[in-house]
Parts: structure tokens; C-alpha cells; sequence
């Protein structure tokens, strides 16, 4: 009997279909129902072969993937969220996305399977496939071979990450990217430092790459009241931003939320903001027009 196809996420327009974008009142909640249904693991090996495996990007780690639409880039997508992430973001809502070796193995050819299995809805909706994680440049030979094999097929291909690896990628395969969903985490470097643990010039210097080589980008910026809301903290993001006019096609502020706070409970790490509120809509606002006055088109 033929696997019947998951029911793509309801957008927040009410759509399951084209993408339409609209404000952004919340930050939309990953990894929400999703799971890995239909991609097996990868067979038992020994540890020589799962280490050379994993060095030719013939072996991932995957958290879970999922079907969702005008979340993760333009129409309908598969979203193949990445085990392992170098940041600790103070507000990541995917703590459990964070030791690689958490993540389920799978082949690569099995995870290209699971990919073109839906080529026909990326078609009919203007979608693709979205690498996201956990950070998915972390395990950058999986990455860099997926995106050359799916986007060889005509797959539009989104890399969802903060750009901290970005030197993982070289000059020559950043065709293989449509779009990026760059995460500015912050726009001073010592703010950056606090809200990640790691520093902000990487990210820096991998959005003036993308640049330079024309690849599209959409902005996110987390907004989160007493850590990266201060205006000069914005106005340095926005500044940054502003370097790749001309490729960046959107910008996304999103209101700080707790929805992974239980997350980081069941995992036995402390939660540094669990006393901090989500910014109110005129905040949010306000930082959205600050990135406005740069001439962006902002959600």
C-alpha cells in the first residue's frame, strides 16, 4: 500500500498552499508534531565505516523533518531539521537539537528520497526543501551534498542558519543555495557574544559571501526584551543588514517566546530568561521600523 503523504502545517493565513506572507506577530514554534515517519535509519556499522561515512557526508544526523508552509521560505517545503548546533542561544526554543549524536542516522540517499518524494507539491506551491537544525553547516559535507543533489534536480533549496559556519560552504557551491534565512542574533558584537556564547563577525562575513555571490536572503532579528531590544543593539543590526541591500529580500523581527522553556526543563539545563515577557506589539513595531528606515520590506 502507498504511504499516504502528511498533511502540510496550516499556515497562519488559513492556507496550506502558496505562500502569502503577513505581519509577524508571534514567532511561529518549531519542531511542533514533527518526527522522521518514512525516513529510515541508516543500517548498523562499524565505527571506521560510520567515520568515514560522516566525513563524506554519505551519513547525517537528523533531529526530524516536517511539511509546513510560509514558516520556513516560500510555499510548501520539506524543513529537514539538523542534530547539532555549535550556539546556546539564551532563548533557543530547540535545546534538544543541540548534540549531534542525539539526532537519528540516515543515509544520504535516503534523506534525498524523502526530499524528491514531494516534488510535485514544491511545484504546484512554490516551495522546496529547508535545512535547518540545530545548525545544519555543522555537519557541512551532508549539507554541501544534498544541496548539489536536490538542487540538480530542480528543488529550490533554503538553508535556514545563523552563518557562524558559513566558511564551511566554499565560493563555488553557494549556487546550490536559492535562499538563506540569515539569523542576525544581534548587531553588537558583545551583545552577540552574551546571547550565543560565540561571536558575531563569522555571520558577518558569510552575508557579505552570500552577497557577493547574488544569493537571496530573508533576515530574522529575535527581539527579547532586557537582552537584544535596546535600539542601539537594533540600529547595529539593521546597519549590518543593510551591507547586502539589493539581496536581501525580506526582514523578520520575531517577539521573543517561551515556548521551548519546557524543553530545557526535561534536559536538566537552567533557563536564564524563564522571568522575561515577550515584547508587546508596539515594541515589536518598533524595532520592525527601525530596519524599515533602511528601506527593507519587514514582517
Amino acid at each position: 500500500m502507498a504511504e499516504s503523504l502528511p498533511t502540510p502545517r496550516i499556515s497562519a493565513d488559513g492556507t496550506t498552499g502558496e505562500y502569502r506572507p503577513e505581519p509577524l506577530e508571534e514567532a511561529v514554534p518549531r519542531l511542533r508534531g514533527t518526527g522522521l515517519a518514512g525516513i529510515p535509519d541508516a543500517p548498523l556499522m562499524s565505527h571506521h565505516d560510520h567515520v568515514v561515512s560522516v566525513r563524506l557526508g554519505e551519513l547525517g544526523s537528523v533531529h526530524s523533518w516536517e511539511l509546513v508552509t510560509a514558516v520556513d521560505g516560500p510555499g510548501t517545503r520539506l524543513t529537514m531539521f539538523f542534530a547539532g548546533c555549535q550556539l546556546r542561544c539564551l532563548y533557543c526554543h530547540n535545546p534538544d537539537t543541540w548534540k549531534t549524536r542525539d539526532g537519528h542516522p540516515i543515509l544520504l540517499s535516503d534523506a534525498i528520497d524523502r526530499i524528491m518524494r514531494y516534488k510535485t507539491i514544491y511545484d504546484a506551491t512554490g516551495g522546496g526543501v529547508t535545512f535547518s537544525g540545530g545548525e545544519p553547516m555543522l555537519q557541512s559535507m551532508f549539507l554541501r551534498n544534498l544541496l548539489r543533489e536536490v538542487h540538480a534536480r530542480g528543488v529550490h533549496t533554503t538553508v535556514d542558519s545563523c552563518g557562524f559556519l558559513g566558511a564551511s560552504i566554499p565560493d563555488d557551491e553557494l549556487s546550490n543555495i536559492d535562499l538563506v534565512l540569515l539569523d542576525i542574533k544581534s548587531g553588537i558584537p558583545e551583545t552577540y557574544q552574551r546571547v550565543t556564547g560565540k561571536e558575531l563577525a563569522p555571520t558577518i562575513a558569510f552575508g557579505d559571501r552570500l552577497h557577493a555571490a547574488g544569493v537571496k536572503k530573508w533576515i530574522r532579528f529575535v527581539l527579547v526584551p532586557g537582552l537584544t531590544d535596546d535600539p542601539a543593539n537594533i540600529e547595529a543590526a539593521a546597519d549590518i543588514a543593510a551591507r547586502w541591500s539589493g539581496t536581501v529580500e525580506r526582514v523578520e523581527v520575531l517577539p521573543f517566546h517561551k515556548m521551548g522553556e519546557d524543553k530545557w526543563e526535561r534536559l536538566g539545563i537552567a533557563y536564564e530568561l524563564s522571568e522575561t515577557m515577550p515584547p508587546s506589539k508596539e515594541e515589536a513595531e518598533a524595532a520592525r521600523d527601525i530596519f524599515r528606515a533602511r528601506g527593507f520590506e519587514v514582517y
